[in-house]
């Protein structure tokens, strides 16, 4: 037990270490609450004075929901170390929550938009008071839950933190490497002399980095075996990145870098949402501090992404949801036409329904009178026109190769990166089953709404003899459908159904790769295995490899294929409107007793249709789920 005045703490109660100080979970003596306590050790000492006075005269200027609060600095009883007593933050940091296994691919985009709200509501702070972190990661970003249940994330250790104004620079080394500044790494990581001074910008690279990092799940910047093993790779990745570039990857010993301008395929954010943060990374992870974006812009880009409405679309025929970001003053013209990009359907092309209605916007209506989206209840967007069926878009993950050398850092890392791998199948395994119930219900759906277009479109012609033609046009399109038909028979021999076990079977051996994974983590931590350990893991590792590769056998071979297959026997099929489709010719003549028997099937079919809209509305929910 370590005290001082009016607080103490166990040692054991560790929450975090650091080169000059360890945090400790503490208690307020008198009232019990828990407080996170900084306790300075001796090479803190070994700094300069006002070094060692910065972080408490910083954290004394600071009042913000988005950085973690200082009460108290007082002096530990028994050495007289300074001690920092901090709020206390019970769920960790942005890194805890971005190593848990549902967060491999990245945050969901709820989730992520908050942590962008915050980390820049967080450094606008800064900014005011002409502060620069130097040390931002996300580490150092710890997340609290809010009064109303929602994550709250606050900057926090600002031991490197220092006071600059704009157009001042310094030249002390500060940071985590594999999120500093180029010119920063090329002196703290590779020991290079060099002239350069870092002005408060180097904070917007480490900025980027965590953003990309919260997004996808990975770093940016990856050379083969990781940054920490090859730092001369990492520093050229670095400081050779093209203009526009968010990310750059050495996916082969002594490989070429592969550079990329967007989000990798498996980002969990919506392309809406990756249309508007791609620009702002790429001119913020610019190693030129001449070419990189000023706070200012940088503040400015990122409050119009959080100041947005979001107007969720579900396409019909992609079965996709999309997320439309839009101001609540543009008009309807500008989101259709964000839809049309989106969606490829033409402005003119496009049918929305909404709650089992069709919805119609006057071009001028502004997007704060739009009706109110959510996933279980989003805008449902048909094409008036044929449009080729898309499906789930997706990447063939394909693991690194196991290498064989007995190496307890790398085995644990080999055995981590399966586990994301392993996320990674059954995930898109159980979507693509998902996709094809959705599928199945746009077919549906079409059909009505095929012929709902086609009645009405009788409506306006003149018709003389008989409604066989039309009768029998119905029929043909309805068997296709009913169970036992041409199209429903299809679905069935894709074998993308719910009794497909190839998910079950991937989770399974998801939970043998884990269990894998947390014994060499315990096996890491003790640096040297006695033999008969060693023996052990190395089998182990054989059966990583294994459970491993039957993984994404399991994947490619049967979840994907089937997948492929399944598309293929719908991507032909158009149920086109049949008013244009010269099956029946307008005739001279419509009786009463007609119009009837059609305004009648009409409203059947409509209410049809909207039972269906409604079924397809819970499976959309289902898939998001």
């Amino acid at each position: 037990m370590q005290s001082t005045a009016n607080y103490l703490w166990l040692i054991s109660d560790l929450l975090g270490q650091g080169a000059t100080a360890n945090v400790y979970r503490g208690r307020h003596k008198k009232t019990g609450d828990l407080y996170a306590v900084k306790v300075f050790n001796n090479l803190s000492f070994l700094r300069p004075l006002d070094v060692q006075m910065r972080e408490f005269e910083v954290l004394k200027k600071l009042n913000h929901k988005n950085i973690v609060k200082l009460f108290a600095v007082e002096e530990e009883s028994n050495t007289r170390h300074k001690v920092l007593v901090m709020e206390y933050c019970p769920c960790g940091s942005l890194y805890t929550v971005l190593e848990e296994s549902s967060n491999a691919y990245g945050l969901p985009e709820d989730e992520f938009l908050i942590v962008l709200q915050d980390v820049v509501a967080g450094m606008n702070h800064l900014r005011e008071y002409g502060i620069v972190h130097r040390d931002i990661k996300p580490g150092n970003i710890m997340r609290v839950i809010g009064e109303d249940g929602r994550s709250v994330y606050k900057l926090t250790d600002f031991g490197a933190a220092r006071e600059l104004d704009d157009d001042e620079q310094f030249v002390s080394l500060y940071g985590t490497e594999e999120y500093l500044h180029p010119d920063m790494y090329e002196r703290a990581v590779l020991r290079k002399e060099h002239q350069k001074k870092y002005g408060a910008t180097v904070d917007l690279w480490s900025i980027g980095v965590t953003f990309f990092h919260a997004a996808t799940g990975s770093l940016p910047f990856r050379p083969f075996e990781g940054p920490r093993r090859n730092k001369e790779v990492m520093y050229k990745i670095i400081t050779e990145k093209p203009s526009g570039t968010v990310s750059g990857q050495q996916k082969f010993e002594n490989g070429k870098i592969e550079w990329s301008t967007e989000m990798p395929v498996s980002c969990n954010l919506s392309k809406g949402l990756q249309s508007l943060l791609t620009p702002v990374l790429a001119n913020i992870l610019e190693a030129d501090q001449e070419k990189c974006w000023g706070f200012d812009q940088f503040f400015a880009e990122t409050s119009d992404i959080l100041h947005r409405t979001v107007v969720l679309v579900f396409s019909l025929q992609q079965a996709t949801l999309h997320y439309i970001y839009i101001h609540q003053y543009n008009t309807a013209t500008l989101f259709q036409e964000l839809l049309s990009r989106r969606c490829s359907i033409p402005v003119h092309n496009q049918e929305l329904l909404y709650e089992g209605r069709r919805l119609q916007l006057e071009p001028n209506r502004q997007a704060q009178t739009f009706p109110r989206t959510s996933r279980d209840n989003p805008i449902m967007l048909l094409s008036r026109e044929s449009v080729a069926t898309v499906g789930l878009i997706f990447e063939d993950p394909s693991p690194p190769k196991v290498q064989p050398r007995y190496d307890l850092d790398l085995d644990a890392s080999y055995a981590k990166v399966n586990i994301y791998y392993a996320i990674c199948y059954a995930s898109y395994a159980k979507v693509t089953i998902y996709y094809a119930i959705c599928y199945a219900s746009y077919a549906k759906v079409t059909i009505c709404y095929a012929i709902w277009l086609w009645l009405i479109g009788c409506l306006s012609v003149q018709i003389s003899n008989s409604l066989v033609p039309m009768e029998q046009t119905v029929q043909d399109i309805k068997s296709k459908f009913l169970s036992g038909g041409v199209l429903t028979d299809s679905w069935t021999q894709a074998g993308t159904h719910p009794e497909d076990r190839n998910v079950e079977r991937i989770k399974v051996l998801l939970d043998s790769i884990t269990a894998i994974y947390h014994q060499f983590k315990k096996d890491k931590a003790e640096r040297r295995l006695p033999y008969n350990e060693e023996q052990i893991h190395k089998f182990d590792k054989q059966k990583l490899v294994f459970h491993a590769t039957k993984a994404r056998s399991l994947f490619t071979e049967e979840c994907a294929m089937k997948y492929r297959l399944f598309i293929s026997k719908i991507v032909n099929i158009h149920v086109l409107p049949l008013a244009s489709s010269g099956m029946v010719k307008p005739q001279a003549y419509l009786s009463q007793s007609t119009l009837v028997e059609m305004t009648l099937g009409m409203k059947k079919l409509k209410e049809e249709m909207e039972g269906v809209v409604k079924e397809l509305a819970e499976n959309n929910h289902f898939l998001e789920r």
